[in-house]
C-alpha cells in the first residue's frame, strides 16, 4: 500500500512515492529474504500502481516468492470507492491481478469484506477460479470467526489477515488461537497501529520504548518482535516504501525478547489505561 504513494490513506491527492525507491524497495527485500509479498490491485495512486511496481522490480519472479493479493473491493481510475464485488465481478479482479503482475496464477487470494455477513457465495466463486487454475491457494482479509467457518465450509483456508498489533483489537487475541489451533496463517496488518495508527496508551509507549532501549532496538521494531511472538503461525507485513526501515523491519524478526519483557508488553496489550 505504501509503494505507489505516501502514507497509509487511499487518497486521489496523496503525493506519489518517487518510482525508484520502490523498485529499490522491492528488490531490497528479496535480497534480505523477504518472500512474501502483499498487494492488491486497489492500491495505486494517480501515477503508481502496486502491481505494476512489483512486476517491474521482481520479474522473472523468483521461485520461493509468494505473492498474496486481495480481491473484493474496488477503485475507480479516478481513486474512488466502488460497492464490494458480487461473486460474479470476482473473477474479473483475479483477472486483472494476473495482468498487472504478468501471472499465470495467483499465489493466494484473500477475499477482503467490508459489511457482508455471509461469505460464502464468494468464497464458492473463488473456489472455482482455484479449480480452474487460476488462483492456488485462498484466504480472507477483516473478518469474523463466523466468517471462517462459513469459508472452510467451502474450501481450504491458508490464512487470515486482520488489523492487529500490541494494544491494537487485542478482542483479536482468540482469534489469533483459533487458526493457530486449525493452522491457519494469521497475518496482521497495521501491526504497527499502536504507535502511529490509533495511538495505545501513555503508559504502552513506555514499556516500549524502555525495552527497545534495552536492545537497542526502536520502539517499531520492538512492537513487530512482540506480534511475531504471539505464535508460529503469525506473519506480520508491515508496510514502507523507505529502504532503511524495511532494514529495520527485517531486523525486527532476529529481535528476542525475553520472557518478562513478553509479559510486561502483554499487560500493556490488554490495558485500557
Amino acid at each position: 500500500m505504501r509503494l505507489p504513494q505516501r502514507g497509509t490513506a487511499f487518497d486521489p491527492r496523496a503525493e506519489p512515492r518517487d518510482r525508484g525507491q520502490a523498485i529499490e524497495v522491492l528488490r531490497t527485500a528479496v535480497e534480505l529474504g523477504v518472500n512474501h509479498v502483499d498487494t492488491a490491485a486497489f492500491y495505486f495512486s494517480a501515477t503508481r500502481s502496486a502491481n505494476e511496481l512489483i512486476n517491474s522490480a521482481l520479474a522473472p519472479y523468483p521461485d520461493d516468492l509468494v505473492i498474496v493479493t486481495k480481491i473484493g473491493p474496488g477503485r475507480t481510475p479516478q481513486g474512488e470507492w466502488l460497492p464490494l464485488a458480487t461473486p460474479r465481478q470476482l473473477r474479473g479482479q483475479v483477472e486483472e491481478n494476473l495482468r498487472q503482475l504478468g501471472r499465470e496464477h495467483l499465489d493466494v487470494v484473500n477475499l477482503r469484506i467490508s459489511g457482508l455477513d455471509d461469505v460464502t457465495a464468494h468464497f464458492e466463486e473463488l473456489a472455482r477460479l482455484q479449480q480452474a487454475g487460476l488462483v492456488r491457494h485462498l484466504g480472507l482479509s477483516n473478518v469474523k470467526p463466523h466468517h471462517l467457518d462459513q469459508a472452510q465450509r467451502v474450501a481450504e483456508v491458508v490464512c487470515v489477515q486482520n488489523s492487529y498489533g500490541l494494544g491494537h483489537h487485542p478482542e483479536q487475541d482468540d482469534f489469533l488461537g483459533v487458526c493457530g489451533e486449525r493452522g491457519i496463517a494469521f497475518v496482521p496488518f497495521f501491526a504497527l497501529a499502536g504507535a502511529n495508527q490509533e495511538a495505545g496508551t501513555s503508559a504502552e509507549d513506555d514499556v516500549v520504548t524502555e525495552i527497545a532501549r534495552a536492545h537497542d532496538a526502536s520502539p517499531a521494531q520492538v512492537r513487530l518482535a512482540w506480534t511475531l511472538a504471539r505464535g508460529p503461525h503469525v506473519l506480520v507485513i508491515p508496510g514502507t516504501g523507505d529502504p532503511a526501515h524495511l532494514r529495520q523491519n527485517v531486523e525486527a524478526g532476529e529481535l528476542v525478547l525475553t520472557a518478562d519483557e513478553l509479559t510486561r508488553l502483554d499487560a500493556a496489550h490488554l490495558s485500557d489505561g
